[in-house]
């Protein structure tokens, strides 16, 4: 029996990411086993759509909070009705690319395919950003991580999105409703919603992001970009380990099945291994 593994997402008001998604995921677990919700009658299809299911649907006008929950509902059960004819099931933002640590030698598929013990498995986030001093705008043609140098350790996008059995998300993916984690040893979670700071400021521009609620989010979002110009980067392999361990163990008492935030610096000099890999 095939160990088939599927990957989900939903956009909305993208400007380059979806397709990103598509070849990314496309080329590791193959077209036929993508799922892409397209959340609005109004908006294009990505030029790869074609390739992969993907599904319009008629968008409703939440708030971000509100938003964020019936995406996660709207995912989790329709990751649920893909089982059993799929060994894992991913679920995330557009933005979101996970990644097998290349110094193991293992594709995405291949490592995913083996038997885990868990429910599902969280990977270690990697909030990737343009150095607004030192970095040019992205070059959709390239590799994003051959572009980008710099991201910061983040509890935030150490996400549960990879599952080996039906379950339920919490809003953004950041939790798996009354279960706890793992973070995986050797998957990375990147990104990339501040990859290009000209789109990332362009797209908080849009008055239906003022009307939702998401710009103090973007305002908290984009004090990433003066992170990068007054910490001291660190050499990623130097803290992958520690971080790991640190967002493992600790979480808050109101928060159990997420970990809590991490402490002291934690931007990262993001190893030269995976600069081909996106």
């Amino acid at each position: 029996m095939k160990k088939l593994i599927a990957a989900i997402s939903m956009v909305r008001n993208d400007s380059f990411f979806a397709d990103k998604w598509i070849s990314y995921y496309g080329k590791h677990l193959g077209f036929e086993n993508l799922y892409l919700f397209i959340d609005g009658m109004d908006q294009p299809l990505p030029k790869q759509a074609s390739k992969i299911n993907c599904f319009q649907i008629q968008h409703q006008n939440l708030n971000r909070t509100e938003g964020d929950r019936h995406r996660a509902k709207k995912i989790s059960e329709f990751a649920c009705k893909l089982y059993p004819k799929y060994h894992s099931v991913l679920a995330m933002d557009i933005d979101e690319f996970l990644i097998v640590d290349p110094k193991i030698s293992f594709s995405l598929k291949t490592y995913l395919q083996q038997d885990f013990k868990s429910a599902s498995c969280s990977a270690l986030g990697l909030d990737v950003a343009q150095h607004p001093g030192l970095e040019k705008a992205i070059d959709l043609k390239s590799p994003f991580l051959s572009q980008r140098k710099f991201a910061k350790i983040s509890d935030r996008y150490t996400k549960p999105i990879v599952s080996f059995k039906p379950l339920k998300w919490g809003s953004g993916f950041h939790r798996i409703k009354g279960k706890n984690y793992k973070i995986d040893s050797n998957l990375f979670l990147f990104h990339f919603g501040l990859v290009d700071l000209k789109s990332a400021k362009n797209k908080s521009d849009l008055t239906e992001f003022s009307n939702q609620g998401w710009r103090g989010h973007l305002n908290r979002r984009f004090k990433l970009y003066k992170t990068m110009e007054k910490e001291t980067a660190q050499e990623g392999d130097f803290l992958f380990d520690k971080a790991r361990d640190f967002l493992n163990r600790k979480r808050k008492w109101y928060s159990w099945n997420k970990p809590a935030p991490l402490k002291g610096e934690s931007l990262i000099i993001i190893p030269k291994r995976f600069q081909t890999l996106v």
